[in-house]
């Protein structure tokens, strides 16, 4: 039987048939080959590089780019079902949203022909993998406080600087960097650039680029999380990403996009905690009933469910925003922070249903946890996000 949550999952008002089809593809590509390989990505800090050229020959990277460069031609409803399978299945090992979404973007959207010609069939193909570094140890939320610069010089540009909680950033072949192209200024002085680090020479970084080690985290263990380091590296004028000095313009219109992303992966994941609890409380028994038959487990599923249909609601509306280009920054920033809250507490309360297995491993929602905690940090801390709303009102 279908339940309320998977019903209304897959009556969606942007859930046509062919976004279904899709979130059938996804369902497969993750259970079968993706899922299967978790333990052997916690090890190594990042997954297998060769998913993703799978996902890009199953068709499933950049379904919202133009058939043009590579792309499926689709809209944002096409990731976010792909996302969604994604996130009930269970992975968190490939950072999709940014190397299938959010990087292709930026160059679709500021890219000259050239670099979208250059970059986006590679990364659709999943031949390269893409990453994009904002963040700095002293500047997370507060891009305009970043101290990567990017000297001018006779045929380009000179970049110094260390970027931190990079995602992809040990397996990326193209990184978009920020950097500081006038020091004297705050986010008018910042440029993104294409930095292309594919040209490996017996298996090392070119010259003054080079990677830490995949950062030990409290979640997400399998994904490719990394500092990256760039000191006097040559990087080509036509590297620029849209216009010298515009980048922190760019990064505040692109940003709404990956926030909504990561409400996608919030209602999913809650959906997912509410129907494994479900499940599990039906087969426990407790006093000789099962856990379900009591009030307290019932009341505590039906508000986790609620609060899961409520949110189901609010993100399905922010999609739809976004395919029809309605999606404002508020609105954005009002999903990520909200949905971010109640995934964690949703996966708490769950959690603790499970009892002493919820803090087991051996049980998905004791990983959901530590992987749900970054939610409230990354694409702008929770506490930026409600600025960002209070400045509206």
């Amino acid at each position: 039987m279908t339940s309320t949550l998977e019903a209304s999952r897959q009556t969606a008002s942007w859930m046509t048939d062919d976004v279904a089809a899709v979130a059938d593809l996804a369902r497969d590509f993750f259970t079968r080959y993706v899922c299967p390989q978790a333990e052997s990505a916690a090890r190594e800090g990042r997954p297998d590089r060769e998913l993703y050229r799978q996902a890009g020959e199953m068709g499933l990277m950049c379904m919202s780019i133009p058939e043009e460069y590579g792309g499926g031609g689709g809209t944002f409803a096409h990731e976010a079902a792909f996302l969604t399978e994604q996130t009930l299945a269970g992975d968190t090992s490939l950072h999709l949203g940014v190397h299938a979404v959010i990087v292709p973007h930026y160059i679709l959207a500021y890219g000259t022909e050239a670099q979208k010609k250059r970059y986006l069939p590679k990364l659709a193909s999943g031949e390269w993998i893409s990453a994009i570094a904002m963040t700095e140890p002293g500047a997370g939320s507060d891009l305009q406080a970043m101290t990567s610069r990017a000297v001018p010089t006779d045929d380009g540009f000179s970049l110094s600087g260390t970027k931190c909680f990079i995602s992809n950033g040990l397996n990326a072949d193209v990184v978009i960097v920020a950097a500081k192209t006038d020091p004297n200024a705050r986010g008018a002085g910042i440029s993104l650039f294409i930095v292309d680090v594919t040209e490996r020479s017996a298996g090392s970084d070119p010259v003054g680029f080079s990677r830490g080690a995949a950062l030990r985290k409290i979640g997400q263990k399998g994904q490719d999380t990394a500092e990256l380091f760039f000191e006097d590296f040559p990087v080509p004028a036509d590297a620029v990403l849209g216009s010298l000095n515009g980048g922190f313009a760019q990064l505040k219109t692109q940003l709404a996009t990956e926030r909504v992303i990561l409400g996608v992966a919030a209602v999913a994941s809650m959906e997912r905690a509410v129907e494994l609890t479900v499940e599990y409380t039906k087969q426990r028994n407790v006093f000789n009933a099962p856990l379900f038959a009591m009030q307290n487990t019932r009341f505590e599923l039906a508000e986790c469910a609620t609060i899961a249909h409520v949110s189901r609601v609010f993100i399905d509306q922010c999609i739809s925003a976004l395919v029809d280009g309605h999606l404002d920054v508020t609105t954005a920033a009002m999903a990520k922070y909200w949905l971010a809250d109640q995934q964690c507490a949703v996966i708490d309360r769950c959690l603790q249903l499970f009892g002493g297995y919820g803090y087991s491993l051996e049980y998905p929602i004791a990983q959901m946890y530590a992987d749900a905690r970054i939610q409230k940090i990354y694409a702008g801390a929770n506490e930026v996000m409600k600025e960002l709303i209070a400045r509206t009102l």
